[in-house]
């Protein structure tokens, strides 16, 4: 392709699609050579064919008749005024609604301006394209109808031309500036790529080449081979655009103080290192307090003039070594809040960070007022109720200064396409125009145009050439003949049927396979007044029963017992031998005579299909593990399932019974099963040789070294007077010496006489029996006879006490039942503790039993 084809004009034939009805010339019709036109244009684009893909589109559009305005979704017509959008997407609009659309967001920008007491200008109101969102200042709002090219205002409509366009050629500057300027006709879009023939350097500048212009830029595919910024290496890339990486040779570098070498990249060779420079400066007594650097350390900071902390007192022809003194002055460094300065005396180090001074500050709105420390922020919890920028919202910020934020809100409302939803932040006005092209195609999608989301309720396909994609339905998809594109229903097929019956055999017939339904009149949005066309396929007609002969076999597909007949008869029979099938229980077999079988798959016997006999005979296999419980199942294949009956076994001491599942507690070996059986608690079993319980855990057999008791046991003499704690074992031994067993000893008698009494027992002894005959002899003579005077007197005292004490028949029937009911009290007392008690105890049981199932699983897991 040279530089003068491109200059070939776009068709200029009216539009041939029935979609537009505004079309003066229906009779010129001229075949597509839009393709043609761009085919050289695109085979030289490699990967930057979308703006020619887009022009395309464009001329595709414009030719049939289904450009639309994005803001009112109608049809732009032939002789309408357009705009086009010339910076990014290329829309074309119509004028009235793109000047209405530009006056409106420029006065809704001026708007908003006004809210924010700013002062609006003809730079600062901006309107945007409909579908780019492109920017543009009110002084470009479209005044005057131009062609695409900008050339020609006004271009009258030519039927032999393409709308909306001068006819002459384009002559825009082409992308990248490169001073050559597009050679197709006025046309809308954007601009293809250059095709002029330049002189070119490759990126790295090794090969020049003759390229298209728009293409001039390309890569030789060689080393780079440029400097590097270290001056050293070179670029070992290939050749590629812009920059060259940064240098990864590495090598050994120091650090600017040179104390540090270390290897690093080499674009990263300067660097500094974590030590201080430690060098010392030129008064000789301080060290530089830098780090790591390059060049002089430079002059002591300590020498020459120094003023104290504060810089209130100045001393001059201090040593560099010598502390400054404080001068005892107020500090009066101002503070961070800008406002206070420091009230402490002159002091080293800085100030203090808190502005502390109490003033009085008024919250951001100014509905406020309050004495609060410098430092601190004053807000209050006032609710803006201004509304926002959208007109539709409050502010509803806390303690807002009356400059209220956008809106963050979404628009949420229904775009005029009817279709999608605006997705911008809530605004005043009417939303943007929804910015989707819908994509109207015929059948097999070779020919289409794009609309605007909302019109393609009124648009029809376009007419198609290519073949059509409609896959058939019936087997012979890929033996039929190809036909055009086309809407309806597609021609029958005339071949053989050849379909496979379920017996193996083919039929023989012609198709009458299903065919594909017509297809309805092209449109995304049906109207009510169109009737509802078909849409499912015709299934077409079942091929025959086959006509075949075949043997067949008896119901049980017994051997020996086959018949002859036609493939399609659904005749069956028996051979009224036994069925001999094995049953389910895989145990034995079935003693009917030969029926169907429930898994028998042919179609002729599905419907009488019968069981075989169930086996009623009770399970008698073995169990694993062996178990003394019986299967609960009847006979059954496979194992029996595992035994979850529950056993109990006692712990070893017998304060405690354990329930186990059969198959838990027989899965066990013997020692497993010794350890779960434990409590885990004291033995609680009495050794045999004392009175003490056995002092080990729960464990099985006898008590280990019953001989070998540690408690201690007091030990008294015969006249208990003396007594002395022994262990348990020595008073065994003391018995077993003097020729005692001590199982004969009884529990109250343990221990006592084991000490002999000495002469202090005596003496107690007989202290006690002097005493007691004293008091015997002393209350013998305290005693005296009682005169008949005194016993008549106490006499009568006694019988006057025991009259008053008489009671009447009533109150001892009273008596009586208050003693019944307090003993029917006392009894039933005592049945609920007995029945609380006895509950509980099964209580702590359950619990102690879970806790043991629970940590023998811990065991198990760990």
């Amino acid at each position: 392709m040279t530089s003068t084809s491109a200059t070939v004009a776009p068709p200029l034939n009216p539009p041939s699609s029935d979609s537009d009805s505004d079309s003066s010339s229906h009779r010129h019709h001229h075949s597509d050579l839009s393709s043609t036109i761009f085919k050289s244009y695109l085979e030289l684009s490699g990967d930057h064919k979308h703006d020619l893909i887009k022009i395309q589109s464009f001329l595709t559009s414009s030719r049939s008749g289904a450009l639309s305005c994005l803001i009112c979704l109608e049809r732009i017509r032939p002789s309408d005024p357009t705009w086009s959008c010339s910076s990014r997407c290329f829309a074309v609009f119509h004028l009235h609604c793109i000047q209405s659309w530009a006056v409106q967001s420029s006065n809704l920008a001026a708007a908003r301006a006004t809210t924010r007491a700013a002062t609006p200008n003809d730079t600062s109101l901006l309107w945007h394209c409909p579908k780019c969102r492109i920017e543009y200042s009110k002084s470009q709002i479209p005044k005057t109808y131009y062609c695409f090219c900008g050339k020609l205002p006004d271009p009258p409509h030519d039927p032999w031309v393409l709308p909306h366009s001068c006819g002459e050629i384009c002559e825009r500057p082409l992308k990248y500036n490169c001073g050559h300027h597009c050679l197709l006709l006025c046309h809308p879009g954007p601009c293809p790529s250059c095709p002029k023939f330049v002189k070119s350097k490759c990126f790295c500048g090794a090969v020049e080449d003759v390229k298209r212009c728009g293409f001039k830029n390309f890569s030789c595919n060689g080393v780079c081979n440029n400097l590097l910024d270290c001056n050293t290496h070179t670029c070992n890339e290939i050749c590629h655009e812009g920059d060259c990486p940064p240098c990864k040779a590495k090598g050994m570098f120091k650090c600017q103080c040179g104390k540090l070498e270390m290897k690093r990249e080499c674009f990263d060779r300067v660097f500094r290192c974590e030590n201080p420079c430690d060098k010392l400066l030129g008064c000789g007594r301080h060290k530089c307090e830098k780090g790591c650097h390059e060049g002089d350390c430079g002059n002591c900071p300590l020498q020459g003039r120094r003023t104290c902390p504060c810089g209130n007192r100045v001393y001059e022809g201090i040593a560099c070594d010598v502390a400054v003194s404080v001068c005892g002055a107020t500090c009066g460094k101002l503070l961070k809040c800008g406002f206070h300065r420091c009230p402490e005396r002159c002091h080293r180090g800085p100030c203090i960070e808190t502005c502390r001074v109490v003033v009085t500050k008024s919250c951001r709105c100014g509905s406020f007022r309050k004495q609060v420390p410098c430092h601190q922020d004053m807000t209050c919890e006032r609710k803006c109720q201004k509304m926002r920028d959208c007109g539709r919202h409050a502010c509803k910020r806390k303690c807002c200064d009356g400059d209220c934020p956008p809106c963050y809100e979404m628009c949420d409302r229904k775009l005029r396409c009817r279709n999608h939803k605006c997705p911008a932040p809530c605004h005043r006005g009417a939303c943007a125009p929804c910015p989707v092209m819908v994509t109207i195609s015929c059948l097999c999608g070779e020919t289409h145009f794009e609309v605007p989301c909302g019109a393609e309720a009124e648009q029809k396909p376009p007419r198609c050439r290519k073949s059509c994609r409609v896959g058939r339905l019936c087997r012979h998809a890929s033996n039929c003949k190809p036909h055009r594109c086309h809407y309806g229903a597609c021609p029958p097929c005339c071949l053989l049927c050849d379909e496979e019956y379920p017996c193996g055999h083919k039929c023989e017939l012609r198709c009458h396979g299903p065919t594909p339904p017509p297809l309805p009149e092209f449109t995304l949005k049906p109207k009510k007044r169109r009737p509802t066309n078909q849409t499912e396929p015709s299934p077409g007609s079942p091929c025959p029963p086959c006509p075949q002969l075949v043997w067949r076999s008896c119901l049980g597909n017994h051997v020996g017992a086959e018949r002859m007949m036609v493939c399609s008869d659904r005749i069956i029979f028996s051979c009224d031998n036994l069925c001999g099938n094995p049953l389910p229980c895989g145990n034995h077999y079935c003693t009917k005579v030969c029926h169907t079988l429930v898994t028998s798959t042919s179609k002729f016997d599905s419907r009488r299909a019968e069981s075989c006999e169930k086996c009623t005979l009770p399970c008698q296999q073995e169990r694993k593990p062996t178990c003394p419980h019986p299967c609960p199942l009847r006979c059954h294949p496979g194992e029996c399932p595992p035994c979850k009956a529950l056993i109990k076994r006692s712990c070893h001491c017998g304060s405690m019974v354990h329930v186990f599942e059969c198959i838990y507690y027989n899965s066990l070996s013997a020692k497993e099963q010794l350890t779960v059986r434990s409590c885990g608690g004291p033995c609680h079993r009495k050794l045999p040789n004392c009175t003490h319980l056995c002092p080990e855990t729960c464990h099985p057999g006898e008590c280990p070294s019953p001989d070998q008791c540690s408690k201690k046991v007091t030990v008294r003499c015969g006249c208990l007077t003396l007594k002395k704690e022994l262990l348990c074992k020595d008073v065994q031994a003391a018995y077993r010496s003097s020729g005692t067993d001590p199982k004969d000893v009884s529990r109250n008698q343990y221990g006592l006489g084991l000490l002999p009494c000495n002469s202090d027992c005596r003496s107690k002894v007989k202290a006690a029996e002097a005493e007691l005959q004293h008091r015997k002899s002393k209350s013998a003579e305290e005693k005296e006879p009682e005169t008949k005077d005194n016993v008549t007197k106490r006499r009568r005292r006694r019988g006057r006490v025991l009259e008053d004490k008489k009671m009447s028949t009533l109150q001892r029937i009273v008596a009586g039942i208050r003693r019944f009911l307090l003993l029917v009290i006392i009894i039933i007392s005592l049945i609920a503790s007995v029945y609380f008690g006895y509950k509980g105890l099964l209580w702590l049981s359950e619990r102690m039993n879970e806790a043991e199932i629970q940590r023998q699983r811990r065991y198990a897991r760990t």
